[in-house]
């Protein structure tokens, strides 16, 4: 599967109605067919009660609906500090392709979840106000517009409709009643209709009792263990039409006041899709004004002068452009909490209430999920006064805050891809089906044009293993050092949190039989990835001190290129103090060991090509020994069933394994060593995998032959012995130029073909990476 490819879905062009060949009538039909999917027409309010009864999710609170939103999406299995999880595809940012993704923090994630499921079923947490707290770069900006993106596409969906009301309010407070009499005609003027500025909930227009026994209605019909809950009355600006209505009427003698109140020439019930302003209100650090006006909004002075009702103040004369007027019915969200610390106190008791005022008589029902988000100074402040104890005046709020910390990436993987994210517009979410093909895309090149300044523009290009070499370091630096297992380093636990497993030899060392520290440090600090984002860039506009008479070695930027100059950087940066620039830069070297053994490895693969074992012969040798030891038979290229051959297994074993002879075998039946091995090496791995795809039906087929440590020995685990032995005029210290029609000459050319071919390697990064391995295997080949 290629990485461009593996986005959790989003929607492609063809659902669009996109075509490569499509013109310009074809893209205003596809937005048409968007609207159309959107919108729905307004229906009245005993259509939209038969509606609910229908399909009583549809009248969901807000941290109800936020729930289903996330849940919708899905899960899917990821490796985070060594630990298999489930993550919610929701936060892969799936109906913006992934552009928004939040990645890695899947646990904090998961409890952010966690707290949604307890305040949606009212568990003990409505009170509460979640707080999701970290340092720059970790997520929580992409968090916001996750939601925004997720809650958005998600209205527009069938099951994720989202229902408010509108009035006729015409003639109101003028002394006329057009458009608001009973009569038969119907009103066809839409500018006479106004809709709820804060999203009522359809259900509010009934009276408290009613209302109560419709919900408990729904909740029986309901199959869900958490139940509706609608606690909220008619907002102030819909409860002014319906009172002027009701009095109308009442005044007329009307005796079904009710029924001519919501009548459809005066109420309607429509869809909304759910954006900034509409059932999401978001308080950015900008933004200013008083605590009510940032709160609710603020009274509009020419209007109260105009709707002037006998000396009290107007509901309609009132902006309803705060957070929580914004946020009503699903989610408010206060941006760099920090910046309104003065308003989080006003919003203590907003969760239980489920009230604000406008007015010191004029009050206002919410519902509404609160989140607030902010870097690690908020606590600062909320802690000013812990030494008063029982005084301190913010306790009540500290209380009511429930924090989730994000931190910084620990997974090599996912610090790779957000980089990759940070100098591209790539936005393709990794989801690999295991852990060679995440390898494959980590070590993955990367080629950028960039203009000089004369003008002129170079394709610059980031070697293999560079941004790999620019993650791993970044990791390392974030990784609490104190409870490394002795005869480890810290490369091993950052291979650890990202594979699940380390291997020694044939043998898989899972992540549980590390024992590492539960309040470890691991993530709280280090470098951010904005800091190698603007060292690679930096990179990127200089020329390397290199030369080649026919390639362009100057434009590639080499992994040493890149750890050299993020540990040279470390002591002016601004965002590191001594003692960590200092910490940090002695960490580069096992950073750069790691990294050149990978380079070593691809020379060598490159160079012994020709030598390694097809990959299909080795998974017919571990579909030979699955059959040979479950007893059952296997499908031959004439599509026969038949037992499996134990001469191919022996040949395998004696030939490209070179872990038995004949004295193993009687004739082609296994001795007990080489069955031992065949249990032990090869089913012990696949009844691994077997385990790990339990939900799924396994097959060994989706098994890849290099998840298995045996055999990584045979796809391509070379020495320099093998080499010495295959090539025997061979000479490194000849590389750099080596001599026409030598041995050397040969086999350069064939490695440099080989490691473009195998790795991507553009052919002038295969010349400096070779070059950097055969200056370092010069000094030790005699």
């Amino acid at each position: 599967m290629n990485r461009r490819d593996s986005n959790v879905s989003g929607n492609d062009s063809g659902a669009n109605g996109a075509r490569s060949d499509a013109n310009g009538r074809d893209y205003i039909t596809a937005a048409d067919r968007s609207l159309d999917r959107a919108y729905e027409a307004p229906r009245t309010l005993s259509e939209y009660v038969d509606l609910v009864f229908e399909r009583p999710a549809l009248a969901a609170h807000a941290s109800k609906y936020l729930l289903a939103a996330i849940e919708d999406a899905g899960t899917r299995s990821v490796i985070e500090e060594g630990e298999q999880k489930e993550r919610y595809r929701f936060f892969d940012d799936p109906h913006n392709d992934g552009e928004h993704a939040i990645l890695g923090n899947t646990e904090v994630l998961n409890g952010f979840v966690d707290d949604l499921r307890s305040i949606a079923a009212g568990r003990g947490k409505d009170e509460k106000i979640v707080w999701l707290e970290g340092p720059t770069a970790t997520g929580k900006s992409e968090l916001k517009r996750c939601l925004i993106n997720g809650l958005r596409e998600y209205s527009k969906t069938d099951d994720g409709r989202r229902y408010t009301v509108e009035w006729n309010v015409a003639g109101a407070g003028s002394g006329g009643a057009s458009g608001l009499t009973y009569a038969d005609q119907p009103v066809d003027d839409e500018d006479d209709w106004y809709e709820s500025p804060v999203q009522a909930h359809p259900l509010s227009v009934f009276p408290e009792d009613v209302r109560n026994d419709l919900v408990a209605d729904l909740n029986e019909r309901l199959d869900d263990h958490i139940p509706i809950r609608l606690e909220t009355g008619l907002d102030p600006f819909s409860r002014e039409a319906y009172d002027y209505l009701e009095e109308q009427y009442r005044r007329e003698g009307v005796e079904d006041l009710f029924t001519a109140v919501t009548d459809p020439r005066h109420l309607r019930v429509k869809n909304y899709v759910v954006d900034v302003g509409q059932g999401i209100g978001v308080l950015h650090s900008e933004d200013d004004g008083t605590t009510k006006e940032r709160l609710v909004g603020a009274w509009m002075q020419g209007m109260l002068r105009e709707l002037d009702s006998r000396g009290r103040k107007n509901p309609q004369a009132f902006s309803y452009d705060g957070v929580l007027s914004q946020g009503n019915g699903l989610l408010t969200v206060v941006e760099d909490a920090a910046q309104h610390a003065d308003l989080l106190q006003k919003l203590l008791n907003v969760p239980d209430e489920g009230s604000v005022k406008l007015d010191k008589g004029i009050g206002m029902d919410i519902d509404t999920q609160l989140v607030i988000i902010s870097n690690p100074d908020l606590e600062a402040q909320l802690n000013q006064h812990a030494e008063r104890e029982g005084q301190d005046p913010l306790k009540a709020l500290k209380r009511r805050l429930d924090k989730h910390e994000f931190t910084y990436l620990t997974n090599l993987s996912l610090e790779a891809e957000l980089l990759r994210r940070e100098l591209t517009n790539e936005t393709a979410v990794w989801d690999a089906d295991s852990w060679s093909e995440l390898d494959e895309w980590i070590q993955e090149p990367l080629t950028t044009s960039v203009r000089d300044s004369r003008d002129d523009v170079h394709e610059k290009e980031l070697a293999p293993h560079a941004v790999e070499a620019a993650a791993l370091y970044a990791v390392v630096t974030r990784l609490d050092v104190s409870d490394v297992p002795s005869g480890r380093d810290l490369v091993d636990k950052a291979l650890l949190f990202d594979r699940g497993f380390l291997r020694e030899g044939d043998e898989r060392v899972e992540a549980e039989e590390f024992d590492f520290d539960d309040d470890a440090t691991d993530g709280d600090h280090g470098v951010p990835v904005t800091y190698t984002r603007d060292v690679v860039a930096d990179l990127f506009h200089v020329v390397q001190d290199r030369h080649h008479p026919d390639l362009p070695v100057e434009h590639v930027i080499m992994p040493r290129d890149i750890l050299d100059a993020m540990a040279a950087g470390l002591g002016d940066a601004p965002v590191f103090s001594n003692a960590e620039a200092a910490e940090y830069e002695e960490r580069v070297v096992p950073v750069k060991n790691h990294v050149f053994g990978r380079q070593e490895d691809d020379v060598l693969d490159a160079m012994m090509r020709d030598k390694r074992v097809d990959e299909s012969t080795v998974e017919d040798y571990i579909e030979q020994v699955y059959a040979w030891a479950t007893d059952e038979r296997i499908t031959n290229d004439r599509g026969e069933y038949v037992d499996p051959d134990p001469l191919r297994m022996k040949v395998f074993e004696v030939e490209h394994l070179g872990r038995f002879d004949e004295d193993d075998y009687d004739g082609n039946v296994p001795r007990p060593g080489v069955e031992s091995f065949r249990e032990d090496k090869i089913i012990t791995a696949l009844n691994r995998h077997a385990w790990q795809r339990r939900d799924d039906e396994f097959r060994v087929s989706d098994v890849s032959p290099k998840e298995i440590p045996v055999i990584q020995t045979v796809l391509g685990s070379h020495s320099w012995d093998d080499v010495r032995r295959t090539y025997e005029d061979f000479d490194p210290r000849q590389w750099d130029n080596p001599p026409s029609g030598t041995e050397t000459a040969d086999l350069k050319e064939k490695t440099i073909r080989n490691m473009q071919e195998l790795f991507d390697y553009s052919e002038a990064s295969a010349e400096l990476t070779s070059r950097h391995v055969m200056s370092q295997v010069s000094y030790k080949w005699d």
